[in-house]
């Protein structure tokens, strides 16, 4: 039993296949005979109770048929529970050694994965990453201290850029009083205002003598 379980030839690996085959086989065969038998117990109590009454003694063997037939198939349904219970057990052990199979493959798979792995080099492989990072960071430092750079005075940056802004200052204070007394001015008047003044009222009283004149006119004087 074990050694078609874990290992032994292909011929004891099939077996358990092909005894449940042969159990199935079996049953459907009984399962038929007894159908049959049943068949024939419905015709001989078909018989009985036809000549229950006309011929008791053809009756009677009737009887004595189906008791028999009754038996046999009695019989055969015992040899199918039989049968289909070793079938079930047959089934059932084929399924777990299926599985015990699968299992090993697993196992074996695994095995393979890891090979030579241990937690010991886990550790180990994972101190040499840590070890070559701590070592990266260390060459990134003294490169860069390998090329320093300048010293800054911040207060000389300050005066330097109030400079720079007074500068801009004055440059746009210059620039506006420039334009600024680049302004003309308009040109001052070549008459007098007085004289302005006497010429505007030469004018209205000439109006108001010409309206006084066609007021006249209208009115006949």
């Amino acid at each position: 039993m074990w050694s078609y379980m874990f290992g032994g030839s292909a011929r004891d690996k099939d077996a358990p296949k092909k005894a449940i085959i042969t159990l199935r086989e079996q049953v459907n065969m009984l399962t038929k005979k007894q159908n049959h038998l049943y068949t024939q117990i419905d015709e001989q109590d078909a018989i009985a109770r036809k000549f229950i009454s006309s011929d008791k003694a053809k009756a009677k063997n009737a009887l004595k048929r189906k008791k028999v037939l009754d038996n046999e198939a009695t019989k055969i349904s015992s040899q199918i529970d039989a049968l289909e219970g070793q079938l079930r057990a047959i089934e059932s052990a084929n399924l777990n050694l299926e599985t015990v199979n699968a299992m090993k493959q697993g196992a074996k798979a695994m095995k393979n994965i890891h090979g030579g792995l241990t937690v010991d080099k886990v550790d180990q492989t994972m101190d040499e990453i840590r070890e070559q990072a701590e070592l990266g960071e260390e060459i990134s430092e003294a490169i860069s201290r390998a090329y320093p750079v300048d010293n800054i005075d911040e207060d000389e940056l300050e005066d330097e850029l109030e400079a720079l802004q007074q500068e801009e200052v004055d440059s746009k204070l210059l620039n506006s009083g420039t334009k600024t007394s680049q302004v003309q001015l308009p040109d001052a008047p070549n008459t007098s205002i007085r004289e302005d003044k006497t010429a505007v009222q030469e004018e209205e009283e000439d109006e108001d003598e010409k309206a006084l004149k066609a007021l006249q006119a209208e009115m006949g004087l």
